[in-house]
């Protein structure tokens, strides 16, 4: 706290100003108490000789107050000393008329009137002047005795002492009570600020609480709009994988029967027709294979692109290609040479590398004009490094960044020359770093552009990342004299599968790599499996997986620790039971596929009915069954009405249906065949590019037991493994078997 000599001027002058104002309120209050001492003189008038020697003191002390109340508003000071002189003189004419014994004593108050109204030093000088007096009593004949004289020097004295003596911790305590006040206003108006600012932050607080509830209805209706879109992607997957595989089946099918029966439509067919006809049935069976593909991602919403790894000569692959894109490069008289070592052999999926080969030689081919293109391929370390060097225009530096953008061409125009989507290189580069390798390009414009990528020779091997690499497992180190000779040999996943068709192998085989299935079609024989090898698991698929597993635990024992998964994956024969047929074929079907669903009705007569809403499609089936020698009478409808018609009209052998069809389709003409007793029985063999086992939500139900049982830490290892996998709000990055993968 501040003391006196370090408060600052302006805090000194404001307290002097206080000061001030206090003795000025507390002088006005004086003055009517010097009313009531006059009113006492007045009364003791009896006690004096002569009655004007009590009346003038009375009238000075009345004639004081008016005189405060009359300078002080002018000039503080002079009411001060007009109180003090005032008092003085009364006290005086007291002492000379009256008696001065006690007269004399009553010096003390205008010495004490002094010291607090005016100054201490102002006391001090009445105090002195009143004991010159004292001092000279003898001298002016006043009676006054030595004692009372004594008495009247120390009652002088007293007053201006005691209040020298209370003014300086006054003083101190008001300028510590003063410093006190500006601190705490000070805090005080800190506190108001800091009250506003923290209504402005509450009134920003509910802003902000109303713009993220805001928010959180954008949210849900985005929410609400991506569970819409992916309602939509499903249901678009459904249709595409019509729409898609119906065209291809034609291209298929006819390419087929021209390659493999050419005698049906011509005595001698043109070896350069069959050449060419050769390559568009390898090359659609490829697109086949890749639309199945995009469909089943699409699907299961897989992180990964499926990838079917194998040892296998990069020559093959590069040829195979090479062989694609022939006719292009000759059309154009432009040359293709390929320089690929025989020996090179990588581990790599075989279709996925041909398309990335096929991609750079199919827009090599489209935007070269004069030279050709030339394929090398040769090791560095441990990876295989590919080239395809063109002849053509190049690439200029503003392209290179964006290259490798999604539906970006050099030619964005409307009206540029060459066609395509512009997803070829994206694609193609995906596909090489899910193998782990990388891909990138050098160009010169006017020279010609060389588009590299590079692949492991070898998967990589997973290296163990925790802590019990660093330890041996032995108490003691035991150092071999010499390596094993014989190699370790590869230990892959087993799985036993009992089901009774092979809907959950081709999904096992297609979208888990490196994995060893055992197919088994009763319990018995997966029993028998599992005591001969062990497996990782028994995978059953059957309709009611809870019941299957109740079935396997009432009638035998699993292996101690060997897990058992039930689950419903649908196929074919699951297809064809629900949807009370014979069979169920898959477009696109080939001839063989035709016969042998044919072969199994085991049919008396040789009238089939093809119904299908696409005229190829039935010139197609017709053919397919024309060119067997085994004389089958073909009907054919293009709707489920007509085809309803010819069944009343002519009872086949059998019919081969599409289910989706405008007007009737596939599956009101079941309703209205069964529904007729003379029709019923017709054996049905449907024919439909909707695969049973594409649909975007595979099973509903997945139940797991276990050999020996779970314990408590088992099971609750299961339950968290399970509520990640299985929860909506999983993580987009959980490991989950979405996808092979890529090593």
């Amino acid at each position: 706290m501040p003391t006196i000599g370090t408060v600052p001027a302006t805090a000194s002058s404001e307290m002097a100003s206080m000061l001030q104002e206090l003795q000025q309120e507390t002088i006005a209050r004086a003055a009517p108490v010097l009313f009531v001492f006059g009113f006492l003189l007045l009364n003791l008038t009896a006690r004096f000789p002569q009655p004007a020697q009590a009346g003038l003191p009375a009238l000075v002390v009345f004639l004081v107050p008016v005189a405060v109340w009359t300078l002080c508003p002018v000039s503080y000071l002079a009411g001060a000393w007009a109180l003090v002189l005032g008092c003085l003189i009364a006290d005086l004419l007291l002492v000379a008329w009256g008696d001065a014994g006690i007269a004399v004593c009553l010096l003390a108050l205008p010495t004490g009137l002094a010291a607090l109204f005016v100054h201490a030093a102002g006391g001090a000088l009445v105090a002195a002047a009143c004991s010159l007096l004292l001092l000279l009593a003898p001298v002016l004949s006043l009676p006054i005795d030595d004692a009372i004289r004594l008495t009247a020097l120390i009652l002088v004295w007293m007053p201006v002492g005691l209040v020298w003596l209370t003014r300086w911790p006054l003083l101190t305590g008001w300028q510590w009570s003063w410093s006190g006040y500006r601190q705490n206003r000070q805090l005080l108006e800190e506190a108001r600020d800091a009250q506003v600012q923290l209504k402005q932050a509450l009134a920003d607080l509910a802003d902000a609480n109303l713009q993220l509830t805001r928010l959180n209805r954008l949210a849900q209706g985005l929410r609400q709009t991506a569970e819409e879109a992916r309602r939509a992607k499903e249901q678009f997957v459904a249709n595409v994988s019509h729409e898609l595989r119906t065209p291809l089946n034609m291209i298929i099918g006819f390419s087929e029967m021209i390659v493999g029966a050419p005698e049906t439509y011509a005595d001698v067919i043109p070896p350069a027709l069959l050449a060419d006809l050769a390559v568009i049935l390898r090359n659609s069976q490829h697109l086949s294979s890749l639309i199945d593909d995009v469909l089943d991602l699409s699907q299961i919403e897989a992180k990964q692109m499926a990838l079917t790894k194998e040892r296998v000569a990069l020559a093959e692959i590069v040829e195979a290609a090479a062989v694609a894109v022939r006719p292009l490069f000759r059309s154009k008289g432009l040359y293709l040479r390929t320089e690929i070592p025989q020996d090179l052999l990588v581990f790599c999926d075989r279709t996925r590398i041909r398309e990335v080969v096929l991609n750079l030689l199919s827009n090599a081919g489209r935007f070269t004009e004069r030279g050709g293109v030339r394929v090398l391929a040769w090791h560095e370390g441990n990876d295989v490094v590919v080239s395809v060097d063109d002849t053509g225009p190049g690439i200029g530096s503003e392209d290179k960044d964006r290259i490798f953008r999604p539906f970006h061409q050099v030619d964005g125009s409307v009206r540029r020359r060459y066609g395509g989507t512009g997803l070829g290189l994206t694609i193609s580069r995906s596909f090489v770093e899910l193998h782990g390798g990388r891909m990138w390009f050098e160009s010169q414009v006017g020279v010609g552009t060389t588009f590299f990528f590079r692949l492991p020779v070898d998967p990589p091997t997973p290296m163990d990342t925790g802590v019990s690499r660093w330890f041996s497992p032995y108490w003691e180190y035991d150092e071999r004299p010499r390596r094993p000779s014989p190699p370790r040999p590869a230990v892959r996943p087993r799985f036993v599968v009992l089901e009774s068709g092979d809907s959950l192998q081709r999904l096992l085989t297609r979208y888990l790599d490196g994995v060893e299935i055992a197919p088994v079609s009763s319990l018995e024989e997966a029993l028998q499996e599992l005591a001969r090898v062990p497996a990782l698991a028994l995978l059953v698929n059957e309709t009611s997986p809870g019941e299957a597993l109740r079935r396997l635990n009432e009638a035998v024992t699993l292996p101690y620790g060997t897990p058992a998964m039930a689950c419903f994956v649908p196929g074919v024969y699951e297809a064809a039971d629900a949807l009370g047929v014979s069979d169920y074929l898959v477009k696109p079907i080939s001839r063989d596929a035709l016969l042998g669903a044919l072969d199994r009705l085991s049919l008396k007569g040789n009238t089939v009915l093809v119904v299908d809403d696409e005229p190829e499609a039935l010139r197609l089936f017709r053919r397919m069954l024309a060119s067997t020698g085994r004389g089958y009478c073909v009907l054919r409808a293009p709707d489920g009405r007509q085809a309803l018609d010819i069944l009343r009209r002519q009872r086949p052998d059998a019919i081969l249906l599409d289910l989706i069809m405008p007007d009737m389709d596939g599956f009101q003409l079941l309703a209205a065949k069964s529904a007729d007793p003379a029709l019923r029985d017709i054996p049905t063999i449907v024919i439909s590019a909707r695969d049973p086992a594409g649909q975007p939500i595979l099973t509903g139900t997945l139940a797991v037991a276990r050999g020996g049982g779970l314990s408590t830490p088992q099971l609750l290892a299961c339950i968290q493994a399970f509520t990640q996998i299985l929860s909506a709000a999983a993580q987009p990055d959980d490991p989950v078997l979405t996808g092979k993968s890529s090593g």
